[in-house]
């Protein structure tokens, strides 16, 4: 009769990620480094959003963005025309980020004379959202073609983040998208979540978007410069 022993990886490697993400929140705490990770599926406007919001906040802040894709450099190239520093990240095929992986962004990236940096992740409603990748908040753009059953379908994804932003609005009608009803659905999963609708192609939402990632990289950098940071 063979014998054989389970062993529970999964959970072995969620537990030393989280140490990580703890750690690396801390240490970008400590330099008054808001870190936010972007989520979503491919084609939600992730990258199309960030450069309005680069547009909006960038003679008031030093912005950095990491883009994550399993390969290509598209988004990044759209990202640096916008006049921010700019990394690539390839994940050699894994379709999400760790905090080991924000790390080594981080370090070709460089945090000195930062206030905010985005990471935007892998494009994915599923991995992204089991691995905590040390930002200090967590938001996600679910767009009006995708549907809004979502929040039914991937409700990890939903209960992680602090905002979700609900793109494309302009679109909603081709799409019969309720945003209502996919508003209803989100917050059964996290009460608290911020929703957001927006347009990155037409402006609409923006501001009020711009405005909550304004307070909270003013709030974060305004808890370092107290003491905050050395908690």
């Amino acid at each position: 009769m063979n014998e054989f022993r389970t062993i529970e990886v999964k959970r072995s490697i969620f537990a030393d990620n989280d140490e990580d993400a703890g750690r690396l929140r801390g240490e970008l705490k400590r330099e008054g480094v808001f870190l936010l990770n972007l989520m979503g599926s491919p084609g939600a406007g992730k990258t199309t959003l960030l450069v309005r919001t680069i547009e909006a906040l960038k003679e008031e802040f030093s912005i950095a963005v990491m883009e994550a894709d399993i390969d290509s450099d598209v988004d990044a190239l759209t990202i640096s025309r916008a006049g921010v520093r700019t990394v690539q990240l390839h994940t050699g095929g894994m379709c999400h980020l760790d905090a080991d992986m924000t790390r080594q962004g981080l370090a070709a990236l460089g945090t000195e004379g930062l206030d905010l940096i985005v990471l935007e992740n892998v494009g994915n409603l599923v991995c992204p959202a089991e691995f905590d990748t040390g930002a200090a908040k967590n938001v996600m753009i679910l767009s009006a073609p995708e549907g809004d059953d979502k929040p039914l379908k991937y409700p990890l994804m939903f209960s992680v983040c602090d905002v979700l932003l609900i793109n494309k609005i302009d679109a909603m009608h081709v799409f019969d998208f309720d945003i209502g009803l996919c508003e209803e659905r989100a917050r059964r999963l996290n009460p608290g979540i911020k929703v957001i609708p927006v347009s990155a192609k037409t402006g609409e939402g923006i501001d009020e978007w711009v405005g909550w990632l304004r307070g909270e990289t003013e709030a974060f950098r305004a808890g370092k410069a107290q003491g905050g940071g050395r908690a």
